[in-house]
């Protein structure tokens, strides 16, 4: 018959988190790794209940209600920091009045294997806590690189997305991306200026001195608008050297006078280019969107290509405000112009 030395020897082996407890409910056996989550504080002759708060079944406070326990899953937490909660299982009516209790992280196994430092030799041979913590890890790492895979996929969905709505020459928004602001101004149903701006004598720098004469004009036309309008405002081009400028906090005419006459003198400055001189000039309609008249957006930008076709024959390089009596000087030129040949001629 095995001798109690060995009896506890066994026990360790089999369940190294387990606890011998005496008659008057004092420890006097502890397993290795029941040990170990406190390795300064030796818990043999020490109070069951004084190392552990009994969480349910409640309202025990004596060794003679914890042995009526017996059967019943226990739910426990240690007293002291870390204040790790534990299962655990009594069995009652050993030798000379002995009671074993039998415990376990559960769930909470995770963060106690992180806490205490354990690993495999601290669980019993047959405990499947080491193949659970395997499962974990291998599922922590799986979502791991699902969440990167997302995050990836997520941002090439962006510059996909991106991409979709920029100019690539010149890094503006494209007719495609003005068109989507146009659209979210009118459902915010709020007062805003359009600027339609066509370069004057660009077709002359392409033929004179080649089209990476234009894309390098094109650029930094693109640089001075951006430079010369708010944060705020939408800047696009939308054809070869066409431009429209979105400004929702232009209210009137006059709030868009400064920012055009900015525009227009910078790009009266010659542009250098490999030792050459190009000049262009800018062309600028404009006009207003208000929410409370008939007028739908593609009349508003119309309106805005009467005011630029004005600025072209009034002697280019100059900016003008829609008003209705333009649309009939336009119809009174003859013989009648087209904008493309104006911006050309």
């Amino acid at each position: 018959m095995m001798d109690q030395a060995a009896l506890m020897q066994a026990m360790d082996v089999l369940c190294p988190m387990h606890l011998v407890l005496g008659p008057t409910g004092h420890v006097v056996h502890a397993g290795p790794t029941l040990q170990k989550l406190r390795p300064n504080s030796p818990m043999v002759g020490r109070r069951f209940l004084e190392i552990f708060d009994l969480r349910r079944p409640r309202a025990i406070t004596s060794i003679d209600g914890l042995r009526a326990t017996a059967g019943t899953k226990l739910h426990l937490q240690f007293r002291d920091a870390p204040k790790t909660e534990v299962k655990g299982l009594l069995v009652a009516g050993l030798k000379e009045g002995q009671s074993i209790v039998n415990l376990s992280f559960g769930i909470s196994v995770v963060d106690a294997v992180s806490d205490y430092a354990l690993n495999s030799s601290d669980f019993a041979a047959t405990d499947l806590t080491i193949e659970m913590l395997y499962l974990v890890e291998a599922k922590s790492a799986a979502m791991e690189a699902s969440r990167k895979l997302n995050l990836r996929l997520q941002g090439a969905m962006i510059a996909a997305e991106e991409q979709a709505f920029t100019d690539t020459l010149t890094g503006l928004k494209n007719r495609r991306a003005m068109d989507h602001v146009l659209a979210r101004h009118m459902d915010w149903g709020t007062r805003f200026g359009l600027m339609q701006i066509d370069l004057d004598w660009f077709k002359a720098v392409n033929d004179t001195l080649g089209h990476a004469a234009g894309d390098h004009v094109l650029q930094t036309v693109a640089r001075v608008m951006v430079e010369e309008t708010r944060e705020s405002d939408t800047v696009a081009r939308v054809g070869g050297d066409e431009f429209v400028v979105i400004l929702p906090h232009a209210k009137d005419g006059d709030a868009m006078e400064g920012i055009g006459r900015r525009i227009i003198q910078r790009l009266s400055q010659p542009i250098p280019f490999q030792g050459e001189l190009c000049r262009i000039s800018a062309s600028i309609g404009s006009a207003i969107f208000d929410p409370e008249s008939e007028q739908s957006v593609a009349e508003v930008m119309d309106d805005a290509d009467v005011a630029l076709y004005a600025s072209k024959h009034g002697g280019r390089g100059q900016q003008t405000h829609y008003i209705p009596v333009l649309r009939q000087n336009a119809q009174n030129l003859v013989p009648p112009v087209g904008r493309d040949a104006a911006s050309n001629a």
